[in-house]
């Protein structure tokens, strides 16, 4: 599945056309720029004193105005400080915002591309909550089992956890490739076999921390934790590392070498790779095998990194806000990262949000919704902003996917 198209202007002179810069970020920005309006009218009727002064809007219009502008100013100053920076902070402290922003874009930038490079091959993989939860229960499990030195405890409970998200995309892509088996329902029951895999673990001795009266699992050792990059004050760690890493994996492979030009040719027609001689099956399998990993990969950066342990929410919302992820980020591997850093930096200053201004947290959930809508709606932006037509955006991108 390749990229979004740019928009294109004629060349002149030539009869040719050229894309025009900036047109599919464009589109991105207005979408996100329109969520941000949606959210401002929801903070407007949520705010009392604003819904007070409407009762006598056409006496005196003004103080509605003003209660209105001053209400989404401090949301979205709020919003901004618990992200990025907080100036009633000090020293080390002042870089905490910045750090939760980190820590939360990490595991959706992993995620993200593994979503991301099943799109680009054609395929809807939605089953990365549950590949998140098989990573985070084999690096779990090797962190607290295994005695290794220090490094190669880190190098082997990180490469256990892309393992086992591995192992469960890959049951997808075989199922796929044999039988046919649409994988967007593939995807949907594993994600339930992992939820119930976990409850089942959390409830035996070998798995569970004594004294075996709380579903989480044993500690992992300290030999086996992600070393911390700002300090042991703030959570920010090497995962953050392993995530850029994963991305410019994921645009070598697409742009660079020769699996990943199969891949693009199976996303892009798999009945014609097929009539070229290359195995659409195989490629299948591998692409939603290695998209697994990157999702395991994720679930290993959470337990190692933070957590410390295995929970029932070890997975949270990150394998459904992926999806939101990769279509911000346009199935592109650095797309993909400035979009988790966005989505992190929004759940990090939620709470400074609703501590500061009352608003409460949902307002980020709406937001990330409202942008994925926008997105998959390229049309309606570019009317309402009265954008040039740059050609078939990521919602007919995405359809592509399923119907392939």
């Amino acid at each position: 599945m390749s990229s979004t198209p740019l928009a294109q202007e004629p060349v002149q002179g030539t009869g040719r056309r050229r894309p025009r810069r900036g047109g599919g970020w464009l589109l991105t920005a207005c979408a996100i720029l329109s969520a941000l309006l949606v959210g401002a009218v929801l903070i407007v009727i949520g705010d009392e004193q604003s819904r007070a002064s409407a009762q006598y809007f056409f006496s005196y219009p003004w103080d509605f105005f003003s209660n209105a502008w001053y209400s989404v100013r401090d949301a979205y100053l709020a919003l901004l400080q618990g992200a990025l920076y907080n100036p009633s902070f000090s020293g080390t402290a002042a870089l905490r915002p910045v750090s939760e922003t980190l820590v939360n874009a990490t595991p959706l930038i992993l995620a993200g591309l593994g979503v991301a490079l099943s799109f680009r091959v054609g395929l809807f993989n939605i089953g990365a909550q549950g590949q998140i939860i098989t990573g985070a229960i084999a690096a779990a499990w090797v962190g607290f089992t295994l005695d290794l030195p220090v490094v190669l405890h880190v190098v082997v409970a990180v490469a256990a956890g892309i393992l086992g998200g591995l192992v469960w995309g890959g049951v997808v892509g075989l199922l796929k490739a044999r039988t046919g088996a649409h994988e967007v329902i593939t995807t949907i029951m594993l994600n339930y076999v992992a939820i119930n895999l976990l409850t089942y673990l959390l409830g035996v001795r070998w798995f569970q921390r004594p004294p075996y009266n709380q579903a989480i699992s044993e500690q992992v050792d300290a030999s086996a934790e992600l070393p911390a990059l700002l300090g042991s004050s703030l959570r920010v760690n090497a995962g953050l590392v392993l995530a850029v890493l994963a991305a410019v994996f994921v645009w070598w492979l697409f742009e660079r070498s020769r699996l990943g030009f199969r891949l693009r040719a199976v996303g892009a027609n798999p009945n014609a790779a097929r009539t070229a001689g290359m195995a659409v099956g195989r490629l299948q399998v591998v692409s939603m095998a290695l998209a697994g990993g990157l999702a395991g990969l994720a679930g290993a950066t959470q337990v190692l990194g933070v957590t410390g342990s295995v929970t029932g929410s070890v997975a949270g919302n990150i394998g459904f806000d992926a999806i939101t992820v990769a279509l911000l980020g346009r199935n592109n591997p650095y797309g993909v990262i400035a979009a988790g850093v966005l989505f992190g930096g929004l759940r990090a200053g939620a709470v400074q949000m609703q501590s500061a201004t009352g608003v409460p947290v949902d307002l980020v959930g709406v937001l990330q919704a409202t942008i994925v809508l926008f997105i998959a709606a390229p049309a309606l932006i570019r009317s309402v902003f009265r954008l040039r037509s740059g050609g078939a955006g990521v919602g007919s991108e995405l359809a592509g996917g399923w119907t392939r």
